[in-house]
């Protein structure tokens, strides 16, 4: 026998419905492109994505086809977003940051029939324009004033809007299991690799991450999602604010330290969400200038491991709570938070820190285990390492465009993390499988040399990479980003020694001028192993060590 309630298909559209009936009134702030700020309510919000709905039917566009973004988080990145996919096409937005290979790919592999794109990539676009031959129109999100700097004339966005008439009427009747969004990975071992969400995962993702150990948004919360919408729906950060009832502030284009804590001061924002280098840029301007963050509570890290010194500055130095998350665009994207089961963690300080800076528990629609090479679980003692493998309503099963399926046959899929849990279940993730560095038969961890190396007082970043040894067969250089041009490598190599077990420091210090990053702010690691992975005693440069 089936239950006896009513059907109510999990659409996105059901969110922004919500949102323009219960708080109508509550403010969605952009910092435009152009600089100035605009301010409108969920109820606007919820107009306009209709008449997203309305311009597309007048386009041509039919269902299921995909419609792409090149944007920052903007009010009108919202609209087009909400609308795209309460249409029932696909909203696939596309990384800015990605090389014109890639992105040249990823168009026509997704066959995208209209760009929204803004004014400043318009560069970007023009080379490959000619070799998009799925592409019937681009639209350019920019102010009507700025288009007489715009040549050949675009068609601009408030202009579009305009074809379908107002933004009245029903949203279509979809099943909840219609695709809704797109992101493809970043591709920097091959061709990117598209994550195609349906409405229901959506759904069901922003309702899992939005518990009180998760984001934990509160209608009286000020959110600011710094991570991009083109990083895996900006970790659901643009579903589940609407969903609470959250004031929303898009910063646009502008994410330097300055420009973040303006807004953060101005709008009172009270969560944040971004990656470790975004924070890295907030916490040297704060240092520089003197200023504190005296509306902000709790800042959601993820993307990469966070240094310990990142934790401690934000909790001790301004009272902000750190929640560690870890995930996968194909997960999307959040598989774990740090919050602590623990009621009373101050009486343990290096207890409190341990779990801190581990990636954290799974929220329920998340199953997660630690196997080892023959696919056995491994026990849960904190110890024993292995690949990460996942299931649930929102982790991938098939690629988009691929006939094979992304699991194995009980629907596991493989991260290509290394990582430990513990009793408690807490994931630590140790590496990669790529950037896990075997040395004499033992596994280092690069993650964590990097982190013990940020501890250091005169190092702005760090990354370790594996080069070939002929004894070890693998050894670890770091590589290092100095605050100032007076810092010794040999102090850093001291400082890594005192804090990690001895034949896991590195043979090698190399100071860098800066250190490559992908789209989404993770360290091109890839990069770093073709400019200096050679044997030990073959890279150029300052080096240090024996």
């Amino acid at each position: 026998m089936n239950g006896l309630m009513q059907h109510w298909p999990l659409t996105t559209t059901t969110i922004l419905r919500h949102a323009m009936r219960e708080h109508g009134g509550r403010e969605v702030v952009t910092r435009s492109i152009e600089g100035e700020i605009r301010r409108y309510g969920y109820a606007d919000l919820h107009r306009r994505a209709l008449q997203v709905v309305h311009a597309l039917q007048a386009s041509g566009v039919v269902r299921g086809e995909r419609v792409a973004t090149l944007a920052w988080n903007t009010d009108r990145h919202m609209e087009i977003w909400y609308g795209v996919m309460g249409f029932g096409a696909i909203c696939h937005t596309i990384n800015p940051r990605l090389p014109a290979e890639q992105l040249a790919y990823i168009i026509n592999h997704a066959q995208d029939r209209i760009l929204f794109i803004e004014a400043a990539f318009l560069p970007l676009l023009a080379p490959l324009r000619a070799r998009l031959p799925s592409l019937r129109e681009v639209i350019v999100l920019t102010d009507p004033g700025e288009a007489c700097v715009l040549s050949p004339a675009p068609v601009l966005y408030e202009h579009w809007l305009t074809r379908g008439g107002g933004g009245h009427g029903a949203w279509p009747d979809l099943p909840e299991e219609t695709a809704a969004t797109l992101c493809y990975t970043s591709g920097t071992t091959g061709h990117p690799k598209g994550a195609l969400y349906s409405h229901r995962s959506n759904v069901l993702h922003a309702l899992a991450i939005n518990t009180a150990d998760g984001f934990g948004l509160r209608t009286r919360d000020v959110v600011l999602p710094i991570v991009p919408m083109f990083h895996a729906n900006a970790w659901g950060t643009i579903f589940a604010a609407p969903m609470a009832g959250a004031k929303l502030v898009l910063p646009g284009c502008r994410l330097d330290g300055a420009s973040l804590w303006e807004l953060m001061e101005s709008e009172r924002v009270s969560v944040t969400a971004a990656v470790p280098t975004v924070w890295l840029g907030l916490l040297r301007y704060l240092d520089e200038t003197g200023r504190r963050l005296p509306h902000l509570q709790r800042v959601l890290i993820g993307g990469s491991a966070v240094p310990r010194v990142m934790v401690e500055r934000f909790e001790r130095d301004f009272g902000v709570e750190v929640t560690h998350a870890w995930g996968m665009t194909e997960m999307s994207p959040v598989g774990t938070f740090g919050s602590s089961k623990f009621a009373d963690p101050e009486k343990d300080e290096e207890a409190y820190m341990s779990r801190k800076l581990k990636q954290g528990r799974v929220p329920y629609t998340v199953e997660l285990k630690v196997v080892d090479e023959s696919g056995e679980e491994l026990p849960r003692d904190g110890h024993s390492q292995g690949e990460v493998k996942v299931r649930g309503p929102a982790i991938v099963g098939r690629y988009f465009g691929e006939a094979n399926e992304a699991t194995d046959a009980q629907g596991w899929f493989a991260t290509g993390d290394v990582a430990t849990m513990d009793s408690q279940g807490y994931l630590q993730i140790v590496d990669r499988s790529k950037d896990v560095i075997k040395s004499g038969g033992e596994w280092i961890s690069s993650i964590a040399l990097e982190n013990t190396a940020m501890g250091h007082p005169q190092v702005a970043e760090a990354a370790v990479i594996a080069v070939p040894h002929e004894k070890w067969g693998e050894r670890p250089l770091l590589l290092v980003v100095a605050k100032d041009p007076g810092l010794e490598p040999q102090s850093v190599l001291e400082y890594v020694q005192e804090r990690v077990a001895k034949w896991w420091v590195p043979d090698r210090v190399q100071l860098v001028s800066e250190i490559p990053h992908s789209g989404t702010g993770k360290i091109r690691k890839d990069l770093l192993r073709q400019r200096y992975g050679g044997p030990v005693g073959k890279c150029a440069g300052d080096l240090t060590g024996e």
